[in-house]
């Protein structure tokens, strides 16, 4: 046997397929067939013996003609003179007595998509159309999208569009779903098919006859169609009723988007569907598909923002198995926390606690912080757990409760003196950047609570050289600056050194421009300092999550039954900024207002000298920059703006301490309210140029 892909193995192919003894022997010209189809499949070059196949597609044996037909469709593109060839076969093919051949042909010669058959497909489609056995209809549908596709420049002629809508009546529901999918590809550029009526009550009538799919797809269409009366529109809801019910999930979901498309002014009849679907979304729930798990889970958390007990004596049913993999466990761990109460509180946490010790990192970091957001509402059993955990002495469990202590004492600053008791020692266990971050945020903020906060920080600063995370850096630098206000005797020696290797070594740009601006900040003096830096310490308001209002069903019913809910991740939940000093555990929607300011040490309070101002603006972009820092900071550069130091990219809001200067340097001079006007007007060009390529 020939070593496969050589050249010899093709040479022996056209021997054996132009050999008069083999193509007389119709079981070992269809075997010689299936050796080229197979050496074409592992991805031998077979294209030489295109116009042997040719030949060989001349034969009333279904099964070779269906062999050929895949190669000459595979090849037809590198050889499309002898495609010419094939056509007359084709054409015959179109009137053989036997439907399944027909088909076969219409199908094929569309397959073949060479502009320069065109003429010659048109007439045995138009045949198709008119066919008495369904199979071929289905197939001349089909096969118009197809033709146009191939030629989109060009005009289909109105009298198919025509028959491609009579057929819309067709007694076939394949025919019926698969001419709204042609007419929705060839009637793209005005809007899809046009549902009127008639079509729109033909359609529903006929629902029940279609295949899952054909159901989802004529669903998705009549969410165009508007009823003329309210009488119309009860009886449509009536019809979609029982399809709620349906016990496949494709069918339920299509069907309840239709439900809340027509329902946008009766809440409460969007909510009863709502409430309908209840069973079948669980069912879901509980599929052997993971990815209908997921798909469930994620619609399911889209529903509670609108009834938020939904759920609620269901929540049983959303604890992980062990056998589940990490992103159904997480998603789970997230409608928990949408259905605690008072009532199982106690059952939801003590679940939770167990996956915290799981052997997937990311569920179980997940699971603490699962366990941070109930702590907002129950915060003592919460904490209680959180500081257990700490026991452990697991580099990865360390990290993740740090972080989410610190999230918790900016909502609930009642909580800050048990973690402060509970910070001692973490520092040995923490080694991740983002875990770093939080305990130097919390030695900062909490500093002159925690005993060893100063030392702690000195071990910092002595292995600087060895950190390689920027943003542990500039954590460090400001919760050295913040411990130093309240603790001057024990920091200040580490504050210069800190200070000095940061503005005179330190080689990454923005850890030495806020180095620069502490430096210039503590000679404007210790009060303007302190105004600075000493801020809030936290923001109760953010707490909240028990009892929550509930959204209007319209606010995200366009988003169900789309890949919308399963691209929303964690974030959307549950923010970790990651070393900010004002960490934010809710993240709000995109804003496409932004607000920039320029901002200075005096500026942020009344100063006694007016050598800086504080001026904002809100500059309204088509969308929010999605951009990085630094690509930011390389087109602020641009216009000779330069960036003195920004917050963590995770940060919402994100925060960026801009410089610049004009020719007016003089301390004498009075302040130049056009140069400023003028710098936010640079300021606000940047952020739409970004905006504009981002989009």
């Amino acid at each position: 046997m020939p070593y496969l892909g050589s050249e010899d193995m093709v040479r022996e192919l056209r021997r054996a397929l132009s050999n008069p003894n083999v193509q007389s022997d119709h079981l070992r010209y269809r075997n010689t067939i299936l050796k080229v189809v197979r050496a074409m499949s592992q991805g031998v070059d077979v294209s030489g013996l295109f116009s042997e196949m040719v030949k060989a597609c001349a034969t009333v044996d279904v099964v070779q003609k269906k062999l050929v037909y895949v190669f000459l469709c595979s090849y037809a593109s590198l050889n499309p003179e002898l495609s010419l060839l094939v056509i007359n076969t084709l054409r015959k093919d179109c009137q053989d007595p036997n439907p399944m051949v027909r088909s076969l042909a219409l199908r094929n010669m569309t397959n073949l998509r060479l502009p320069s058959l065109v003429e010659y497909v048109e007439q045995p489609l138009t045949a198709g159309l008119r066919d008495r056995a369904a199979c071929v209809r289905r197939v001349a549908v089909l096969g118009w999208a197809k033709l146009h596709k191939l030629q989109a420049s060009s005009d289909i002629d109105a009298a198919v569009v025509n028959e491609l809508y009579s057929l819309l009546r067709d007694p076939d529901p394949v025919v019926m779903v698969n001419c709204l999918r042609a007419l929705e590809e060839i009637l793209k550029e005005e809007g899809g098919v046009a549902i009127n009526k008639p079509i729109a009550h033909h359609l529903l009538n006929r629902l029940k006859e279609c295949d899952v799919w054909g159901q989802c797809e004529v669903l998705k269409i009549l969410e165009r169609y508007r009823p003329q009366s309210e009488d119309e529109l009860f009886d449509i809801l009536s019809l979609l009723d029982p399809s709620l019910l349906s016990p496949h999930p494709p069918v339920m979901a299509a069907t309840l988007s239709l439900f809340l498309s027509l329902c946008s002014g009766l809440p409460a009849a969007s909510l009863s569907a709502l409430e309908r679907v209840r069973g079948p979304l669980l069912a879901a729930c509980g599929s052997a598909s993971r990815e209908m798990r997921f798909t469930a889970l994620c619609h399911i958390q889209l529903l509670l923002r609108s009834l938020p007990g939904l759920m609620g004596a269901h929540y049983k049913r959303f604890f992980c198995g062990y056998a589940e993999p990490a992103y159904i466990k997480q998603r789970k761990m997230q409608l928990l926390v949408e259905l605690v109460n008072d009532e199982n509180v106690a059952l939801v946490l003590d679940e939770l606690k167990g996956y915290c010790t799981d052997v997937n990192t990311d569920t179980a970091q997940a699971a603490i912080s699962a366990i941070g957001r109930i702590g907002r509402s129950y915060s003592d059993r919460c904490l209680e757990i959180l500081t257990g955990l700490l026991g452990l002495k697991q580099e990865h469990i360390t990290s993740a409760v740090v972080q989410t202590v610190r999230d918790l004492v900016w909502v609930c600053p009642q909580c800050s003196e048990a973690v402060c008791l509970a910070l001692e020692g973490c520092e040995e266990t923490v080694q991740d950047s983002q875990g770093r971050q939080a305990l130097l945020w919390l030695l900062g903020v909490y500093g002159e609570r925690v005993s060893s906060a100063p030392y702690v920080l000195e071990v910092f600063i002595d292995g600087l050289r060895s950190e390689v995370s920027p943003g542990v850096k500039m954590e460090l630098l400001t919760a050295t600056m913040r411990l130093f206000l309240c603790r001057p005797a024990e920091t200040q020696d580490m504050l210069g050194r800190l200070l000095h290797y940061c503005i005179e070594e330190e080689t990454d740009m923005c850890v030495r421009d806020q180095a620069l601006f502490y430096y210039r900040l503590l000679h404007c003096g210790i009060e303007e300092t302190r105004k600075v830096l000493q801020g809030r310490r936290s923001d109760p308001s953010l707490g909240v999550l028990i009892g929550r209002p509930a959204e209007p069903v319209n606010q995200w019913a366009r988003s169900f039954n789309t890949l919308e809910p399963l691209k929303q991740s964690a974030a959307e939940t549950e923010s970790t900024s990651g070393g900010s000093p004002e960490p934010v555990t809710s993240v709000p929607r995109p804003n496409t207002d932004l607000s920039l300011s320029s901002l200075s040490p005096s500026a942020l309070e009344k100063a006694e000298e007016e050598d800086y101002v504080c001026m904002e603006e809100h500059v309204h972009c088509p969308a929010p920059p999605r951009c990085s820092p630094q690509s930011l900071q390389a087109a602020l550069q641009l216009v000779n703006v330069q960036t003195l130091a920004f917050t963590p990219p995770q940060t919402l809001p994100w925060r960026v301490y801009l410089y610049t200067h004009t020719r007016n340097t003089h301390r004498d001079q009075p302040r130049d309210d056009t140069a400023l006007k003028g710098f936010l007007s640079i300021l606000a060009t940047v952020l739409h140029t970004l905006s504009s390529e981002r989009a």
